[in-house]
């Protein structure tokens, strides 16, 4: 299982989280968030020569912004994690990034939601329903994912913490592609805490 840290927006963390062994990292370009990465010191030739995959988090986005931030940072997937339908979805993944399309979820999955973005997205991600759009440190109940029979892979995120490595580790979802991890190893808004990241993926390995 790959595991991506999302919400970083500081040079030197981002550094010791990819030390700690990550597949991903998330830098969200939506200022609304306390973790955007305007609210750090992260700049585009930083992100640029990073030996990691690199994740832009947009929300409700004009396509010509998301596609600019695109190649000016280098980004491999986009999570789109607003309203975007499943038109703009694909008009995304046709300038060849790899597209995740977030939903939340409170007590159940919305399949028949989901089979509308197939094949317009790479992959799912499900977060927790709360007030923030992410980084709400809530989990939802797990038990909802084991309804999910389609084929696209999906990345599981909300309020996952160190101590729940076990249990992510236990689920035996074939499509489950990665864990998202956010605010529940957070120092800060922006910060996390490597160590802990660290522990967290050697307990999956």
């Amino acid at each position: 299982m790959k595991v991506k840290v999302c919400g970083l927006n500081n040079k030197q963390n981002i550094t010791e989280v990819i030390a700690a062994g990550v597949d991903m990292i998330g830098l969200i370009f939506y200022t609304k968030s306390p973790r955007s990465i305007d609210k750090g010191n992260v700049d585009p030739a930083f992100v640029k020569g990073l030996d990691v995959k690199k994740v832009g988090v947009f929300v409700n986005e004009k396509a010509e912004v998301v596609e600019k931030l695109q190649k000016e940072y280098g980004l491999d997937y986009l999570q789109l994690h607003g309203h975007e339908s499943s038109e703009y979805c694909a008009q995304m993944k046709k300038q060849g990034s790899k597209i995740i399309k977030a939903f939340s979820v409170s007590d159940k999955l919305d399949l028949d939601l989901l089979r509308q973005y197939r094949s317009a997205v790479d992959y799912f991600l499900f977060d927790t329903k709360g007030k923030d759009r992410g980084g709400n440190g809530i989990k939802f109940d797990w038990e909802a994912l084991a309804n999910y029979n389609l084929d696209t892979p999906f990345m599981l995120s909300g309020g996952i913490r160190l101590e729940d490595a076990n249990d992510v580790k236990q689920l035996t979802i074939d499509k489950l592609w990665a864990a998202d991890l956010n605010s529940g190893f957070e120092e800060s808004p922006g910060l996390k805490k490597a160590k802990e990241v660290r522990e967290f993926i050697n307990t999956l390995d």
